[in-house]
């Protein structure tokens, strides 16, 4: 596998990290349509854990299979998959060495209520993830939640095992909880915030939600406000989440939110590659459509990115 400049600039901004985990990051990067051009466009389906099966594979009812999910993400020529422990159980011999997965190994599920702040259990460990053939971990916080100290804690953890055996760790921050107001989980301050915790967890690719132009948090909208800090488009926005992780220094995904139009996922997709943003995790988008439907939309995405500067 020959890298491309691009891929060897990225491997060089992660300064502390093993030959392994620098292999496993180059193989996420040179896999699918977009080898080779830094961006990445991954396949998520750990909805079923926090939506429940109906509410996730109903409305494409072949999706209930986990199969499903490789061969998609396969056939779309996508650079990864991620999913928790059983749905990448239940394809792993099949599937082993087509595609590079990244087991999520923290889950909520939406029957439970959080008294004590939003949490996720672990589910999943790194022996898990070797045994299975991953090439990464994937792991959630909520910055802002009475219990995000916990959580802070236990990827701490499991980063370090993570990269001692040569795993990629991959952060969901989602701020939420605390005095963070629902429209606030999106404001373009409390996101940059995010991110940047996720650079500060040791993460090699953060994932975080597209900011809005909400200002959340009375303090930084004195600085936001002061120092002049774009906030006139969604492009501009994801140029300041960049800028947040480590001045551009860490590969940011963006996840595609609710389910909506062809039309709104391609237009955010487009804003956010203006906007520099390294790409897009992209699940019930995918997946709630029929096949031929989802591998036109993840195609449509690819371009948007290989189009990209």
């Amino acid at each position: 596998m020959q890298l491309t400049p691009k891929v060897k600039e990225i491997l060089s901004w992660y300064e502390s990290d093993n030959a392994g985990t620098k292999a496993n990051l180059a193989r996420m990067l040179m896999t699918g349509k977009l080898a080779g051009t830094g961006k990445l466009v991954i396949l998520p389906v750990d909805q079923g854990f926090e939506h429940g099966p109906a509410r996730s594979f109903a409305k494409n009812p072949d999706a209930y299979h986990p199969h499903y999910h490789f061969q998609l993400a396969i056939d779309a020529g996508l650079n990864a998959y991620a999913a928790p422990l059983g749905m990448i159980e239940a394809g792993a011999g099949s599937f082993a060495g087509a595609i590079p997965l990244i087991l999520k190994v923290n889950s909520a599920n939406s029957l439970a209520t959080h008294p004590d702040g939003a949490n996720q259990a672990i589910t999943g460990s790194v022996k898990d993830a070797l045994r299975l053939g991953c090439g990464a971990i994937g792991f959630t916080i909520y910055p802002g939640s009475d219990r995000c100290y916990d959580m802070m804690e236990e990827i701490r953890e499991m980063a370090a095992e993570a990269k001692a055996h040569g795993l990629v760790v991959v952060i969901w921050s989602y701020p939420r909880g605390g005095n963070i107001s629902k429209d606030g989980e999106t404001a373009y301050d409390i996101c940059a915030y995010g991110a940047h915790m996720a650079a500060l967890m040791g993460a090699h690719i953060i994932k975080v939600k597209p900011p809005t132009d909400v200002l959340e948090n009375k303090d930084a909208k004195k600085v936001y406000e002061e120092m002049n800090i774009p906030n006139d488009s969604l492009a501009s926005r994801i140029a300041h989440i960049k800028q947040a992780s480590f001045a551009g220094k860490r590969l940011v995904v963006f996840s595609g939110g609710a389910a909506k139009s062809s039309n709104e996922i391609l237009s955010e997709i487009r804003d956010i590659a203006a906007g520099g943003g390294d790409g897009s995790i992209v699940g019930r988008n995918a997946f709630q459509r029929p096949r031929g439907e989802a591998l036109k939309l993840l195609a449509d995405i690819v371009e948007i990115y290989k189009a990209a500067k």
